[in-house]
């Protein structure tokens, strides 16, 4: 009988010999899908970053894809599809995580191939960069891990563009120093993947979020695009449930959120939570919007956000 560590050690190598030849066959299946690297937002048109919370299901996806895809089309807006494949950083333990890394990719995969969509998902350890970035188009950084080096660095490095959200403990002039080492690690591979920053909220005082309008010329300051997460800034964060096992929101505030920065004049686009049935959502059920409000909402704001583009030209007269 073999001991136990030598045991292990054999594990280990023949999962990644499965996980290196799973990802090379789906390198293969979706190659002629690779997008050209001309993913920064262009401000002639703003990006939309929209999807459900959580990848539920390949039928949900194609639901919220068909969706936002033809609303992209009428109100001429640039398209990132947004789902995550696992939850990591749920209140409770027992709370669904979502369907994990292998059954997203091939969704993914199906998705770009049906709809054309430039796709976006989030990362939460750095050996997940690698197979997510053989698929994905943008690697978001969540926002409680925005300060981890090793992460950061490696989706820089991945030649992918990177969403990074700001925490809700950072002070927005902090996140200068993070795009910097995002640009560093990205030139040091030779690639020049797209940093953007993403605004949700600070902490303020125990289960609630504020929206610090000043925190976006400050953001914008860096040379990233900032975005506007409009979903996640109307969190209640660990307010929901007996005790506090959810997090709660208050999706009333939305468009008055979403209206107010954008007559900032700083934004590049918006990011938002999109659902079918938002009540049914196994996760942030009372911030995601439906498709309703989703259409409303964006036929309101890309109209301010075109007008706008001028606005913070005046700025500088107040230095």
């Amino acid at each position: 009988m073999l001991p136990k560590r030598k045991l292990v050690c054999m594990r280990l190598f023949c999962d990644s010999q499965w996980i290196t030849g799973w990802i090379t066959d789906l390198t293969h299946r979706t190659a002629y899908l690779e997008p050209q690297m001309t993913t920064a937002p262009r401000r002639e048109r703003p990006l939309i970053i929209a999807g459900p919370c959580a990848a539920e299901s390949i039928e949900l996806m194609t639901e919220v894809a068909d969706h936002m895809s033809r609303l992209a089309s009428e109100l001429d807006f640039e398209y990132v599809f947004k789902a995550s494949f696992d939850k990591a950083n749920r209140t409770s333990a027992s709370s669904v995580r979502g369907p994990g890394l292998e059954s997203t990719l091939k969704w993914f995969a199906d998705l770009k191939s049906k709809f054309g969509l430039k796709i976006l998902t989030d990362v939460h350890e750095t050996h997940q960069v690698a197979p997510v970035a053989q698929v994905c188009d943008y690697l978001q950084i969540p926002a409680f891990l925005c300060r981890q080096t090793d992460l950061v660095v490696a989706a820089a490095q991945s030649g992918r563009a990177v969403n990074i959200k700001k925490g809700q403990f950072m002070a927005p002039a902090a996140m200068a120093s993070i795009v910097s080492k995002a640009r560093n690690a990205a030139a040091s591979t030779g690639s020049k993947a797209d940093i953007l920053l993403t605004e949700r909220g600070f902490s303020f005082g125990y289960g609630n979020l504020v929206v610090d309008m000043r925190a976006l010329p400050i953001m914008a300051g860096t040379g990233a695009p900032v975005i506007l997460d409009i979903t996640h800034s109307t969190q209640l964060p660990a307010a929901g449930g007996d005790g506090g096992e959810t997090s709660s929101a208050q999706r009333r505030f939305a468009p008055v959120l979403a209206r107010a920065a954008t007559a900032t004049g700083y934004l590049s686009g918006y990011f938002l939570e999109v659902h079918s049935k938002p009540a049914q959502a196994i996760s942030d059920k009372d911030a995601q919007l439906d498709f309703k409000q989703a259409t409303v909402l964006l036929r309101q704001l890309l109209p301010l956000w075109r007008e706008s583009r001028q606005f913070s030209s005046v700025d500088a007269i107040f230095q």
